[in-house]
Order: C-alpha cells, then structure tokens, then sequence
C-alpha cells in the first residue's frame, strides 16, 4: 500500500494540480475541488503550516549598513564628473551610507522556507503584484494557529458534480 492517493495521473501532473491546489488554498483561505484531492492536499497543508508554526519565532533583527544613490528632490539620481587617470572624465553616481533592521532566519527556520518553496506557486494578488507566499505562511498563517495543535483545514462535502458525479467539497482554512 502507497503513503498516497495516485489520483489517477502521472507523478508529474498530480504533484503539478497538487502545487496548484495548495497555492490557491494558501492565497485565497479555501478552494473547491473533489474530497479525495481535497483529503491529499489538506494533509500536505497541515504539515506546511505545522512546519511554518515550528519555527515561527526563530529569527534575529540584525543592523546591515546599506549603499543607495542619493536622490534630488525629483526622484533623479546626484552624478558627480569624475576624471580618470588617462585624463578622461566620467560620470558616476553619488552615494549615501545608511544603516537598516534586517531579519535574518536561523538555520531550522530557512530549512522550513526550503521545505515549503517546493509546494508554491509565484502567485499574483488582483491587482497583478507579486504575492510571496512563504512570506504570508510565516508572517500571517502561522500566528494565527499558534496555539493550535494540528487541524487547520476543513472539508465541507457540497454534494455530486454534475457532468461525471464526483463527490465536490470546499477544502478551507479554519480561522
């Protein structure tokens, strides 16, 4: 016996509309589909976010000290002629030295991003910018079931798909 539901595809396209599937479940908080590939990803979710909570506060604020073009008040960048040892000039850019908070993620917390990237799509909001959503499994999912020990996801059956009469549900994150 296998550890998982072939779905009737080839390796390939299950894990594809499993990506799929579990990309959309995080963007959005539910998606319908049928119970059987529901069940599937509902357990692939639950370890994603059992993994994300593990690991949740395990990161340091560190001060980096950071090179940018200095601006004018119009947004362009200052450039200063410079000349070269031929007696050339040149034009470069001006630049300012500022220190910035940075997080930095202890080795078991960047393994977990690791183990995660695998299972996400690059996702777009409606607007059409980028969603990062390692970002938004740490940063909001994973917080909010804390205190939560497992079961983050539920299964609504919503009846027979008309066409071929699969069993359909509504595979959602509990909140």
């Amino acid at each position: 016996m296998s550890g998982y539901r072939k779905l009737g595809r080839s390796s390939d396209q299950r894990k594809a509309m499993l990506r799929g599937l579990v990309t959309a479940l995080l963007k959005d908080g539910r998606v319908e589909t049928t119970v059987t590939r529901a069940k599937e990803v509902s357990s692939i979710v639950e370890g994603l976010i059992s993994a994300a909570i593990k690991e949740n506060n395990s990161f340091s604020s560190k001060q980096i000290k950071v090179s940018k073009a200095r601006l004018d008040s119009k947004g362009k960048k200052y450039t200063i002629t410079k000349r070269s040892k031929n007696d050339r000039s040149y034009f470069t850019v001006e630049r300012e030295d500022t220190t910035v908070m940075k997080s930095v993620d202890s080795p078991a917390r960047l393994h977990a991003r690791r183990r995660i990237i695998p299972w996400v799509y690059r996702a777009k909001d409606e607007k059409g910018k980028p969603l990062n959503l390692v970002n938004k499994l740490f940063d909001e999912i994973a917080p909010k079931f804390k205190t939560v020990s497992g079961g983050y996801t539920r299964i609504y059956r919503i009846g027979q798909r008309r066409g071929d009469a699969a069993e359909m549900a509504i595979l959602e994150l509990i909140d």
